[in-house]
């Protein structure tokens, strides 16, 4: 098959969840024998035309220039130049920018969309950018093909809403096996001794609600808040807290072993994502083996079931750092680890995306050339 993969800033990696899925997916793809096109931004630091086999095709991006209104130009780019490479598929991850231009996409190939999570929920937009991404969110659906959702809860709500079926396809982790004890003196921290949360500074993301909790919580354990903070909700989040000096904001984390480390040392790690589908940072905390103390949805008990601990207030967080510690609740680590290894290994989901592909192109046989 010859593939494209639209939606994301690029491959290698240096973005989000979405550009992990598109590099592990690619080149998986080109190792099965696939022809694969991965369309970057032109300043993305990436600049040789092939990675690991892939095809790298790069097309302007204004959205530094722009800010978000580029990455419209940007994916405009991208599907104008897909009309003329023949391709068999067009794989698109999400839809914010780029449904809008549906009408411009190729005819002859197979369009097939993760639709990502239920973006116009997020309060950081304001109520016309809310129904902006509701039309777009349906333009997605009346134009693909086939639909993938990355979790159960956003299946079911593109049945209900759309009456449109969906393939569920989770996203995945790697296991982490080489713990590093010495990395904590880096951050002057002692193993199981601290707590973390990590997030974008978002207030769906419920980083308010955790913090609160921790300032009712006696016991002054540090808790690390990993994100990028130098936002407007950032600087209120550290305004609002900067007499609790076991609160400490550290910023962004970008090296991964680092990263893996401090989860897997924590005593308690909370997720307090409340919006989207399967998130990249939940799996990767149970494939670090920390101890997960999730928010109260069905987006996160679909993915740990009964092997987390739950808040929906800052009451519930609480009680937790009074009652939970690691050490006695490592069968529920040991369970979501073995979870990465049995239901989200990447060699699965990429095995599941392909299989889908394969079923795609069969059921198409017929379809204009």
């Amino acid at each position: 098959m010859k593939i494209a993969i639209l939606g994301t800033r690029g491959v290698p990696n240096y973005y989000g969840g979405f550009e992990q899925f598109a590099e592990f997916f690619s080149v998986y793809l080109v190792e099965k024998g696939h022809e694969v096109f991965v369309y970057n931004s032109h300043n993305h630091p990436f600049q040789e035309k092939t990675f690991q086999g892939v095809n790298i095709i790069h097309q302007n991006d204004p959205e530094h220039k722009l800010g978000t209104f580029g990455q419209f130009i940007y994916d405009y780019n991208c599907i104008i130049d897909s009309r003329k490479r023949d391709f068999d598929i067009i794989l698109q991850l999400g839809y914010t920018s780029n449904s809008i231009w549906c009408f411009l996409l190729p005819k002859k190939p197979i369009i097939i969309t993760n639709m990502d999570g239920l973006e116009w929920k997020r309060s950081k937009y304001s109520k016309p950018v809310q129904q902006f991404l509701k039309f777009a969110e349906r333009l997605a659906v009346i134009s693909s093909d086939y639909l993938i959702s990355d979790s159960l809860g956003i299946k079911d709500f593109i049945t209900k809403q759309y009456n449109k079926d969906s393939t569920y396809i989770a996203y995945g982790a790697h296991q982490f096996n080489d713990p590093n004890e010495a990395i904590l003196a880096d951050f002057n921290l002692e193993k199981n001794q601290f707590n973390m949360i990590m997030a974008r500074f978002e207030p769906e993301n419920n980083l308010d609600m955790v913090l609160e909790g921790v300032a009712l919580h006696e016991n002054k354990t540090p808790i690390l808040v990993i994100g990028k903070h130098e936002t407007k909700y950032g600087n209120y989040l550290k305004n609002k807290y900067k007499n609790h000096q076991n609160i400490r904001f550290i910023g962004g984390i970008y090296n991964l072993d680092h990263l893996n480390n401090l989860r897997y040392f924590s005593n308690l790690y909370f997720h307090g994502h409340s919006v989207g589908g399967t998130n990249p940072s939940l799996l990767e905390a149970m494939a670090s083996k920390a101890l997960i103390v999730a928010h109260n949805n069905h987006f996160n008990k679909a993915i740990l079931k009964e092997n987390g601990h739950y808040f929906s207030n800052l009451q519930e967080v609480k009680n937790i750092l009074d009652t939970i510690k690691k050490i006695d609740n490592l069968q529920l680590v040991q369970n979501n680890f073995e979870a990465i290894e049995n239901e989200f290994n990447w060699d699965k989901i990429n095995g599941e995306y392909l299989q889908l592909f394969e079923e795609c192109i069969s059921k198409n046989t017929t379809r204009k050339q």
